[in-house]
């Protein structure tokens, strides 16, 4: 049964009132630390409540790895037809099928549980729910690094993001992808469309691209992304999910898609360490136990998007660069003439950029 979060190991298990039948618990999914499939559903287990809130009502799209990790996957939307009848479901609308997707929705624990045991190992949800599903809830920015960048130059570009929306009076809030970037959310949780959040967060990039030519790119080639962070605004998409909070990865190691505070941030950039935004199943589950969800807010913070155009014309105060101290040393980042100290007043380049309205500020 499980008990108190975590799983004891049996073929049978009693999950809030449903049976379920576990499958091959000593199979090994991760090869390199022989992270098996019981530990797999016993991370779920107990990182579940944190985790529900952040799938509950969402469309889940599965990644599932039946071999485990070195072998091959497979991403699954319709709910497989073999579930049980108290898994629920959220029928979309698919315009590029031309039919209705029967997409997972993880309400319970006991649903939780029943998609680990099918070697799910990554859970990705919709940004918007089942209900309204043209009404993302938040946005987001998948800041990706091409070798040699890694997520320490994430860290730059994440603070840059978080510094201009700070100036616009909104809050963003940083996890690790869990496997080799930073993303950073910014709950919505009020009316709008993705006709609104996809050009809005292309804009954005497009303007950290303008202004930090050397260290960010906003166009996906893989052929303009060495050394340099890609900063995925195509994600706010309606046919497009992303990587859940807590969500295990496929990687060599168990890592989890982890939320972080802004001063962690700020520090694995000083420190120039990438392993301090490297975070396994049970470090997660003693994270929660002792922090907290730190991305409980995403869920219930009420926030609205500024008119770009707008937002561009109201002036700046001057801000300290968190990681001014450290850009001497880190040739793969902008020299400082070039960090300026926000990006909020443009909304798209050719627009007044960033760096003109720090000039314009230190001259006040």
């Amino acid at each position: 049964m499980l008990k108190g979060g975590g799983l004891a190991i049996s073929p049978v298990v009693d999950v809030a009132g449903k049976r379920l039948n576990l499958s091959n618990l000593d199979k090994v999914l991760y090869p390199s630390t022989g992270f098996t499939k019981g530990q797999v559903i016993d991370y779920y287990a107990r990182i579940a409540p944190a985790l529900l809130p952040h799938l509950q009502g969402r469309p889940v799209t599965m990644k599932r790895y039946p071999d485990g990790v070195d072998s091959e996957y497979f991403y699954e939307k319709n709910a497989p037809k073999h579930r049980p009848e108290w898994v629920q479901t959220a029928p979309i609308w698919s315009r590029h099928n031309r039919r209705h997707i029967n997409y997972l929705l993880v309400e319970d624990l006991p649903t939780l549980i029943w998609l680990a045991n099918l070697a799910s190992l990554e859970i990705h949800p919709s940004l918007a729910l089942g209900k309204d599903i043209n009404c993302p809830t938040m946005m987001v920015f998948d800041l990706d690094p091409g070798l040699p960048a890694n997520i320490v130059q994430c860290c730059q570009v994440g603070l840059w993001l978080h510094e201009i929306f700070e100036h616009w009076g909104l809050q963003c809030f940083p996890k690790t992808s869990g496997s080799k970037g930073l993303q950073v959310y910014v709950p919505l949780n009020t009316p709008t469309t993705y006709d609104v959040t996809k050009p809005f967060a292309n804009a954005l990039a497009r303007l950290l691209e303008h202004d930090h030519a050397d260290l960010v790119v906003s166009d996906m080639k893989k052929e303009v992304r060495a050394g340099k962070v890609f900063v995925d605004w195509s994600q706010n998409d309606e046919h497009k999910t992303t990587v859940s909070v807590y969500s295990l990865r496929a990687r060599e190691k168990p890592t989890v898609s982890t939320p972080v505070t802004w001063e962690e941030v700020e520090r694995t950039l000083k420190k120039k360490d990438a392993g301090l935004l490297v975070f396994e199943a049970g470090q997660v589950v003693e994270r929660f136990e002792k922090m907290g969800d730190l991305h409980a807010a995403v869920l219930e913070l009420k926030q609205k998007l500024p008119d770009l155009r707008a937002a561009a014309s109201v002036p700046q105060p001057a801000m300290v660069d968190p990681a001014e101290q450290a850009e001497e040393e880190e040739p793969l980042r902008p020299a400082a003439k070039k960090s300026s100290r926000t990006k909020k007043k443009s909304s798209a380049p050719g627009k007044t950029s960033s760096k003109a309205a720090a000039k314009k500020r230190r001259a006040v």
